[in-house]
């Protein structure tokens, strides 16, 4: 029989049907865990319950739906899923027919996908008093925010005998702004520079106690290239304080905590700077090759005649300059494509991508307007008015996001503007110290920084899964398991890719098949799950994000009454960073 592959078709019938040529990372049966015989929503306060069927086969209805849904419910089937062998092994039938493997096997077929953010327990009567007591709990965009912080939970410390405890003592950043607006005139470390001097006004540490800085960034200008010395020279650090810039892609400043991190614990430093920079609204653009070439040949050339001869030499083309592109070197692909095909990959809809988008957004709203995002310093731009908040959190509506088109895959992708993250400017910066050193100067520090990992794999089909590879390895190292975690901060690329991982990590098959683990570590339960906003609200400069998602981890724990924090990240090239946070005790 021959298989379907009409996206049209799919898309009627609210399922998903990935495009002939791309790889599967999951199996059907893997896919169909999340199918659910019955959806409950919360509908202006009320519990309903929605035929699966129904849901499925209109979009306009669930849309008519998520307009008054408050809350993201969730849930899981408690069905175990059926295997379906490796890829050296083969796929089962169903698999085979759905999609074409990553090695091998024919496209085709139909996957049927409801949403992962609102689905039920297989097998419990949506009428029973207990459901309705489940679902209406937790996951509310209203109710999270709102709700008591909890008290903290009696659990060991991550300390380690002959290891020295590193301490965040204060971390900030000045507000993330669009590309292009109110930070376009300045230069990196202007805005880097501004970062320091937050920290220096929030904290009141002596500016000759700081024994090392050090700054992740992506896109280097070329007049700084050390943009850590000349921001930390123009925020007033003694001339005397050594700093370096480091970069990792999107891991960047994650890199600086850790190198930060690493210095204080070879006992070289006690007190260190670490953070992070990036400013998209001012990019190195590069004349072609060919017309740099000639210009440095020009540069050399002694006489008259050899410079004319030269000149003579340059064509049209060689003006054409060189744009940059958030593309891998290593295959060429801009990493919205690659996660559009891991969307397609993991069966991941364009309604999935849009509700976790539009969760995102709606929490950072919310949170901005409670004033929990503490660690945002208002930055007085020269000859302009002082910037006070993000400017990039936008709450939408289902109906706007599903007008846009895609992004990168055309037309039948499903990356659009409006679920990824948008290009962003902005700094972040976080004092480390010792404990030791942290209390001798006075200061009652936030969290401890513990064990961090980071992790490569391949860059092609695997280049935002950084996260699912991370988490299990951290927590393998500190002995805690998922449920130990209380919040989770993880750097929103793409919705896709949020999702994705949350089914790679989910998934048993996954584990064994391309981790080579016995079994899943599990998905964050999504009430513990970035509900301050994330980097698709908040904004993404590449090389500043990590320290907002470590200081906000801190920020949460002591709000939420929790103990134990996941910071984690994917990052270009296929990398990926976890880290734990432990609050300090209060």
């Amino acid at each position: 029989m021959r298989a379907r592959s009409n996206e049209g078709e799919a898309a009627r019938r609210g399922g998903f049907a990935p495009r002939p040529g791309l790889p599967t990372l999951l199996p059907v049966s893997e896919h169909r865990r999340f199918l659910v015989p019955s959806l409950l929503h919360v509908v202006q306060g009320e519990p309903v319950a929605v035929c699966a069927k129904s849901e499925v086969a209109s979009v306009r209805r669930r849309r008519r739906i998520n307009r008054g849904v408050c809350d993201f419910l969730s849930g899981r089937s408690t069905g175990s899923p059926k295997g379906g062998r490796g890829p050296s092994g083969g796929q089962p039938a169903a698999a085979a027919a759905a999609v074409r493997g990553r090695r091998g096997g024919s496209a085709g077929g139909d996957i049927k996908m409801t949403s992962m953010l609102t689905h039920t327990i297989r097998n419990l009567p949506a009428s029973s008093a207990w459901a309705v007591r489940v679902f209406a709990r937790s996951l509310s965009c209203s109710s999270q925010l709102q709700a008591p912080a909890v008290q903290p939970k009696s659990k060991k410390t991550l300390a380690k005998s002959g290891v020295k405890n590193i301490v965040v003592v204060e971390g900030v950043r000045i507000p993330f702004l669009q590309s292009g607006t109110s930070y376009a005139d300045l230069m990196p470390h202007d805005l880097a520079r501004a970062a320091l001097q937050g920290l220096l006004n929030r904290t009141s540490v002596p500016r000759d106690v700081v024994d090392y800085i050090v700054y992740g960034t992506v896109i280097q200008e070329v007049k700084t290239s050390n943009v850590a010395r000349e921001a930390a020279l123009g925020a007033g650090f003694s001339d005397k304080t050594p700093a370096h810039t480091v970069t990792m892609a999107c891991i960047s400043s994650n890199q600086a905590m850790t190198t930060g991190i690493g210095l204080i614990a070879a006992g070289q430093c006690d007190v260190v700077v670490a953070g992070g920079v990036e400013l998209m609204s001012d990019v190195p653009i590069r004349h072609s090759r060919k017309m740099r070439k000639t210009m440095l040949t020009l540069n050399r050339a002694k006489t008259v005649g050899q410079k004319l001869a030269l000149i003579s030499k340059i064509r049209p083309d060689y003006f054409a300059p060189e744009l940059p592109a958030v593309a891998e070197f290593s295959t060429s692909e801009t990493m919205g494509h690659s996660a559009d095909r891991l969307a397609a990959a993991f069966a991941i809809s364009r309604v999935e991508q849009d509700e976790y988008a539009l969760r995102s957004h709606t929490l950072a709203k919310k949170a901005q307007e409670e004033g929990l995002l503490l660690d945002v310093v208002p930055f007085k731009v020269p000859g302009k008015d002082t910037v006070t908040k993000d400017n990039g959190i936008r709450p939408s509506s289902l109906e706007q996001m599903s007008k846009l088109k895609p992004a990168f895959v055309k037309p039948y992708g499903t990356v659009t503007a409006a679920n990824s993250s948008f290009l962003t400017d902005g700094a972040s910066a976080m004092l480390l110290m010792s404990e030791e050193k942290a209390l001798a100067l006075g200061y009652k520090p936030k969290a401890y920084l513990r064990d961090f990992v980071y992790v490569s794999q391949d860059p092609k089909d695997q280049l935002l899964l950084g996260p699912t590879y991370a988490t299990p390895k951290v927590l393998e190292k500190a002995g805690l398991t998922m449920a130990d975690i209380d919040v989770f901060e993880f750097h929103e690329a793409f919705a896709g890719q949020i999702l994705a991982n949350m089914k790679a990590m989910d998934s048993d098959w996954f584990a064994q098949n391309y981790m080579g683990r016995k079994s899943k570590v599990g998905a964050p339960p999504l009430e513990k799950f970035n509900t301050w906003g994330g980097s698709l609200s908040l904004g993404h400069p590449f090389g500043a994000t990590g320290c907002r998602l470590a200081i906000t981890a801190a920020h949460r724990l002591k709000k939420e009454g929790g103990q134990y924090g996941l910071v984690a990240a994917c990052a270009a090239g296929g990398q990926g960073h976890a880290m734990l946070v432990e609050l300090y005790p209060q």
